[in-house]
């Protein structure tokens, strides 16, 4: 009898490793080459996409095509320092390394693209692959709401700008819910660190060290893309590190799962943490959408 139940107990534990052997590697591949989910950890993009939304990328589509004008892309961090070594270099860029990044690509290969200051009002001027002509971009999606420097307690830098709609007080802001103190003292220290408190929606973003980003000419090349977050006035993007290789792309945002105001990496630990007033948090009607 006792045998008996070693045997099964034995046989169950192969089973169970068995079962490890395909399972790993198949979920493996479709993490890397099929679908993949991502969490927004900055305000780049809003306010197509918020920090704290959870959002589904098609990899299947970009291992055979490039992507197009207007494609929101996840690719990996393009200034981190890569190995020339072809293992770690892989492992780098499909198993463990730098971290992931979302842009909307406005260039690909072969195209010019310009940026000036009209008016006092930023401007984005492409060249088709092609074409012979400039023509200015109808940007719809970039983000139409000022952003206010406010404290947030739960942020490790936590004085941050975000997207706010005047239209709403404080506390109930559709994006990021604040109180007036925290944007009181979000002002304060703007201003103790020679910075605006506020920045509107159309002008220029000027760097620390006095760069206007908006000022640029670029023509691209082979599996070269320009890419550039919704949220002008608070993004790294192809303005800051130039054009985006092409092989650091892995993916194509096309759906958002989940949103809630948190910077939590999993919902359950926000849940435990503020059980009162987490459903309160969650922006139910950005939740299950596609996006573009």
């Amino acid at each position: 009898m006792k045998n008996t139940v070693k045997k099964s107990y034995l046989d169950s534990i192969y089973e169970f490793f068995k079962a490890l052997v395909v399972i790993v590697p198949i979920a493996f591949l479709i993490r890397t080459f099929g679908y993949g989910l991502y969490q927004v950890p900055t305000g780049s993009m809003e306010t197509t996409m918020l920090v704290g939304e959870r959002f589904v990328a098609d990899k299947f589509s970009t291992v055979f095509y490039y992507p197009i004008r207007g494609d929101i892309i996840s690719f990996n961090d393009p200034t981190y320092n890569y190995s020339d070594n072809k293992f770690m270099n892989l492992w780098q860029n499909y198993v463990w390394g730098p971290s992931n990044w979302t842009k909307r690509v406005i260039a690909v290969p072969g195209d010019e693209i310009k940026g000036d200051i009209e008016d006092g009002k930023t401007v984005v001027y492409l060249k088709k692959k092609g074409e012979s002509d400039f023509v200015k971009l109808d940007e719809t999606y970039l983000n139409k709401y000022p952003l206010v420097n406010v404290y947030d307690p739960t942020c490790y830098n936590q004085f941050l700008y975000k997207s706010y709609d005047p239209n709403f007080a404080p506390d109930n802001q559709p994006f990021y819910s604040t109180t007036q103190t925290y944007i009181d003292m979000g002002k304060k220290v703007a201003f103790l660190r020679n910075e605006s408190d506020v920045r509107y929606p159309g002008t220029p973003f000027i760097s620390h060290d006095g760069r206007n980003l908006d000022i640029y000419h670029h023509k691209l090349g082979e599996d070269q893309f320009w890419a550039m977050g919704d949220n002008r006035l608070n993004s790294s993007d192809s303005r800051v590190w130039g054009p985006l290789n092409g092989k650091l792309i892995h993916g194509k945002i096309v759906f958002r799962l989940w949103s809630i105001d948190s910077q939590e990496s999993w919902w359950i630990f926000d849940l435990i943490k503020h059980p009162i007033d987490f459903f309160k948090r969650v922006r139910w009607t950005r939740c299950f959408q596609r996006v573009k």
